[in-house]
């Protein structure tokens, strides 16, 4: 029988969460063969669209359609740290029957187990080569594998299985470069539905769509990334225009009201001097009919005033960041040749690196390397966090390290507790106030607790956290950022370190990130 097309369907597809709160409503999805990219705010249901595909959730309303075996790489793999790597190629009951029968067995079942696969070994190895990773034995721990190698090596199985549909959530995370251009390489030669969760913008310009789902709902638009922004950009203007429409709405209403209230009171004056040359029932009566028209005149220009302000409000809301990020940090500031930072042949424990650096004035390092190799365990010994086996650290000015788990904050703490303490003076509290303000984190959002935030809030939090609190940094490390953030906290992040008065090393193997922040050089530790 030939072999059908294989594709995705969904209709009507929505999903609420314990409580009633809705992920996302009412999608439509119709894919066929073809790269489609999924982006969009963390939290927004990217991941649980993918498992709702897969048949791992159930939509609350709607149904999925799938035609064709699906092969599925999820952002975090569940792995059993003891077994070898045969077992999570999925060949490890083959190999075991080769090998018995190689020993000497006379089961027939064995040859059943094997089929036509006398060669699995040498295609897998072969396969693994072209991923780099000819140097993994068949039978070595799952457990001693790097993050990257293990997701190289999930793609290798499920490639084994030739699935009709490929669902991938962030598979480039954590993937040094080489690594990240062998797995978009592979996604690029798939020849099914290929749907893929990402931000890496080197990803999703290699594929035929991009989708953004974002308020529950989702959009598609034409690939590459280029014409995605470009069409985003469209719609950004004319959610700016009905914003600068709905302010001046604002203070149209604002002012016929002030005026409506002083035309009354003039009303009101002149009213009561006639008033004392009527007789009494009559002036009574007129007074009383001037209040009922004055009391719905004031609750007329009132209801269109609170009609304004809620129009207001759903003109920022749409529009969303409402603007670029605008944070004067005079006391971060590093005069030019400076000491910054000097590092004599650091070596970091249980690595092979001898790093050599003398970091002057508001330099912008990139620091970059295969993964493994200890980058993270650097940027440990130049904040003291860890000691290393050999060389020197000198750290000449007050420093903040943006870990890779972005876990400076404490849930049941505000922003502003975490930044400043619980009982601040009156100045620090107006500062931090107002850096969370210009960083999107107005009034309330900066006084309820972090774990009530949003994803994308709670990063604004945290970049609160590294910019705002005392002392200034003058050294701003940055650990593999773009791996937990979605294209909005990605452009806030460079924003900031663009605008950043200081200096800065940044880890990161993505190209695109690293170009739109400009560093003054890059030190590559391969």
């Amino acid at each position: 029988m030939p072999r059908l097309t294989p594709s995705i369907s969904a209709s009507n597809l929505s999903l609420s969460l314990p409580g009633g709160v809705s992920v996302f409503a009412r999608i439509d999805l119709a894919l066929g063969p073809g790269r489609h990219g999924l982006t969009g705010p963390n939290g927004g249901g990217k991941t649980s669209l993918l498992r709702l595909i897969a048949g791992q959730l159930k939509p609350t309303v709607g149904s999925v359609a799938v035609q064709g075996e699906i092969g599925y790489l999820p952002q975090r793999l569940v792995l059993e740290p003891a077994a070898p790597v045969s077992r999570l190629l999925g060949i490890e009951d083959k190999l075991t029957a080769i090998n018995a029968l190689e020993a000497g067995s006379a089961n027939p079942a064995l040859y059943d187990v094997i089929g036509d696969d006398w060669d699995i070994a040498e295609k897998t190895t072969a396969r693994l080569a072209a991923l780099g990773l000819d140097h993994l034995a068949l039978n070595r721990p799952v457990g001693s594998l790097s993050g990257g190698e293990a997701i190289l090596v999930s793609w290798a199985a499920l490639m084994r299985q030739r699935p009709g549909i490929l669902l991938a959530d962030e598979p480039t995370n954590n993937l040094d470069r080489t690594a990240r251009r062998r797995l978009m390489d592979g996604i690029g030669q798939f020849k099914g539905v290929a749907l893929v969760v990402t931000h890496d913008l080197d990803l999703l310009d290699r594929m035929d769509r991009i989708g953004e789902l974002r308020d529950g709902q989702l959009r598609w638009y034409e690939a590459p990334f280029a014409a995605f922004e470009a069409a985003k950009a469209v719609e950004v203007e004319a959610k700016e225009r009905a914003l600068t429409q709905a302010q001046a709405e604002l203070k149209r209403e604002q002012r016929d009201l002030a005026q409506a209230r002083t035309n009354q009171a003039r009303r009101d004056r002149v009213g009561r001097k006639a008033a004392g040359s009527l007789p009494k029932i009559v002036a009574h009566a007129r007074a009383g009919a001037a209040q009922v028209s004055a009391g719905k005149s004031k609750k007329l220009h009132e209801r269109r005033l609170e009609a304004s302000r809620d129009r207001l409000e759903a003109a920022r809301a749409e529009l969303g960041r409402g603007g670029k990020l605008k944070l004067e940090l005079p006391g971060a500031a590093v005069p030019p040749g400076r000491d910054v930072l000097e590092l004599d042949h650091v070596r970091p424990e249980h690595t092979r690196l001898d790093v050599s650096l003398h970091l002057r004035g508001p330099e912008r390092i990139a620091l970059t390397g295969p993964n493994g190799i200890g980058k993270t365990s650097l940027l440990a010994c130049v904040m003291g966090a860890a000691h290393p086996e050999s060389g020197t650290v000198r750290l000449l000015v007050p420093a903040r390290l943006l870990p890779q788990g972005l876990d400076l904050l404490r849930d049941e703490l505000s922003p502003l507790e975490n930044i400043v303490g619980p009982a601040p003076d009156q100045a620090e509290d107006n500062r931090v106030r107002a850096g969370l303000a210009r960083l999107g984190l107005a009034a309330a959002k900066a006084e309820r607790p972090v774990g009530s935030l949003s994803g994308g809030e709670r990063w604004r939090a945290t970049l609160a956290a590294l910019l705002l609190a005392r002392p200034l940094p003058q050294l701003i490390l940055a650990d593999e950022q773009t791996n937990n953030l979605d294209l909005d906290g990605v452009e806030l992040l460079t924003e900031a370190l663009v605008g950043y008065p200081g200096a800065f090393i940044v880890v990161s193997h993505d190209r695109q990130f690293l170009d739109s922040i400009k560093p003054d050089r890059t030190l590559d530790l391969g």
